[in-house]
Order: structure tokens, then sequence, then C-alpha cells
């Protein structure tokens, strides 16, 4: 399928990046097809991403250069996916009743979580993002409480000791965990070792564990393992139900919150997995 050639230099460039983390590799000659551009224009694209570090040219097209521990920017992650992102922020706002505590994670999909409950009252909000922090820290009426820790650059996520101890002495209603990927086996994953290990410590503090995902990341595994997919109770995705990693979820008890970005639908349960209750049922020890 042609991609409309009236696409800006950074569209083509956006997609080129896309096309690369699904295949690995690309041509020239197909990009060129693809765009309806020439191929003297794509490879100055590729000339200019491969200054950037996003990829390597090498002949008749390039190569990804990204590995299951390389964490592309936050503006570039924010970029992708944008009205996915914004939906399952939504949904997941959704699951939020008023006066519950809850940890919202790092990453794009969490911060679009965190701007969909600005309007919600009586929330107290556990986070290790500054940006989630910024994002709700003036909102009257919701309480926020950072974890302390070690900030990372341009992540501006908070981890080491301080991050995880945190945890050791709340107990959260509901934890939204950001992912770098999913999958049957291993699970849940991140780039990062030091995120990972923070996440798994709100895991073990609260009584519903949810994952936020887009359909990108679906059947992708990282380097860090955040948990086993039996470790969540549900899922918020915008894959579609025949996505066989989204599949193996619900046949593991996992239940799916799915939205539909073109439809603009909020959450579509479709699964009878039960929801953890004010009794604790199925908490973490």
């Amino acid at each position: 399928m042609t991609i409309a050639s009236s696409m800006k230099p950074a569209e083509r460039r956006h997609e080129i990046l896309r096309q690369l983390s699904d295949r690995g590799e690309v041509t020239f000659a197909e990009l060129a097809a693809n765009f309806g551009v020439s191929e003297m224009t794509v490879r100055r694209d590729v000339e200019h991403l491969s200054l950037g570090g996003h990829l390597r040219g090498v002949r008749g097209g390039a190569i990804s250069v990204t590995s299951r521990s390389y964490e592309p920017p936050f503006a570039f992650r924010q970029a992708s996916a944008g009205a996915a992102k914004v939906a399952i922020g939504q949904a997941a706002a959704a699951l939020v009743n008023d006066g519950d505590t809850l940890f919202i994670d790092v990453g794009t999909t969490a911060l679009e979580l965190a701007r969909a409950l600005r309007a919600r009252p009586r929330l107290t909000v556990v986070t290790a993002s500054l940006r989630v922090a910024v994002e709700l820290g003036s909102v009257v009426n919701i309480r926020v409480v950072l974890t302390g820790g070690e900030v990372r650059a341009g992540e501006l996520s908070l981890t080491g000791g301080m991050a995880e101890d945190a945890f050791a002495s709340l107990n959260c209603d509901l934890a939204f965990i950001g992912v770098a990927g999913v999958a049957a086996v291993p699970g849940a994953t991140d780039f990062n070792p030091d995120d990972a290990r923070v996440k798994r410590a709100a895991i073990g503090a609260a009584r519903r564990r949810i994952i936020l995902a887009d359909a990108s990341k679906l059947g992708k595994v990282f380097f860090a393992t955040i948990g086993p997919i039996t470790d969540f109770d549900a899922l918020v995705t915008n894959a579609p139900r025949s996505d066989a990693t989204l599949r193996a979820a619900e046949a593991a008890g996992v239940e799916i919150v799915r939205v539909d970005v073109n439809r603009e639908v909020l959450a579509v349960p479709e699964s009878s997995c039960p929801s953890i209750g004010a009794s604790g049922e199925g908490a973490s020890p």
C-alpha cells in the first residue's frame, strides 16, 4: 500500500523507524514506492537518521540498530502511536474509582493516564515519574506521593533502593504498569532493569495490577523482565482481538480491556475475569 507522498520529512522518517522496528531492515526501493517519492529522497532521510544514530545505512537500504536494551528517547516514544496511548489512558482512567489509591508508572502511556485523571476527585497517586508528579501535583483533591530515589536523565523516572523500598509500607488499590513489551513468555518486559525493579515493587504493593500497552508492544520481548503475565489482572490495549499475545493473556485469566481508537470507544471488557474487590481477594502477599 502506498503512503501519501505529501508526508513531511519528519513523518517519513518516523515511518521509516517504525518499519525498521517491525522488520529490522528496509530497502530504498520499497521505501520510495511506499512513500511515492524518489529513492534519492529516502536516501537523504536515511542519512539524516543515520547521523542521529537511529539506524545504520547499508548497500541499498538500512538496518535497525535497536537492541532489546536500547530505549528510544521519550519524545520519540511519545510521538509513536499517540492516539492509541491517549485512548488507553482514558480507558484506564475509567477503571479508577473516586477515593482510590493508585500507582502510576513512568512512560508515555502512563502519562496519558495521569492527564485523563486530572478532573477526578479524592485520589492518592503514588509515582516514580517526575512527569506524572508535575502533571498532577497542582490538581486540587489529588494527593501525589513521590517514591524518592535517583533521577534517570531524560526519562525522569526515579530508581534505586529508595524508590523500591517506598512500596514496603504502601498499599495501593491499583497499579498501572507501563511496558516496553508484553508476550506470553516471559510476560511484561522493559528496557531498563532499574525501572523494572521499581515496577515489580509496585506490583507487590497493589491489589489489582494493570498493564498499559498499545498494539505495537504486544509480542515483543525486551531486556528486563517485569513479571510473568499471570502477575497481572488486566491488560488495556488497542490490539485486535485476533492478536496471539492478547489471546494467551486472556487464557491465563487476564481481563482484556480493549480500546477501539477509530471509534473512540473507551473500554470494552472482553473476558469474565473477576475484578479484585475491596476484600483484597487476589492481593499480593
